[in-house]
């Protein structure tokens, strides 16, 4: 190691841009959620925790914007089907 380094040119901020669309956020969660996706994502054979935890807050959010009346449909099917 150097006894000095020269940070005059150096930037503040993330190293990597976050894409467009995206947002940098801290959040806190339980250690046994994020294992859980963690090792979903490692089952899987690879891939991101992060868009993971995405996909299934995104399907939580269409699934909370469907109407009853469908939501009472897909019930009965499941139902039926079960049944039959």
């Amino acid at each position: 190691m150097k006894k000095q380094y020269d940070f005059s040119k150096g930037k503040r901020g993330a190293v990597i841009k976050v894409p467009r669309g995206k947002s940098r956020i801290t959040i806190r969660l339980d250690d046994d959620v994020l294992d859980w996706f963690r090792k979903q994502v490692d089952d899987a054979g690879g891939g991101s925790y992060q868009n993971l935890i995405n996909q299934a807050l995104r399907a939580y959010i269409e699934r909370s914007q469907e109407p009853l009346e469908a939501i009472l449909r897909r019930v009965v099917r499941e139902e039926l089907r079960r049944a039959s």
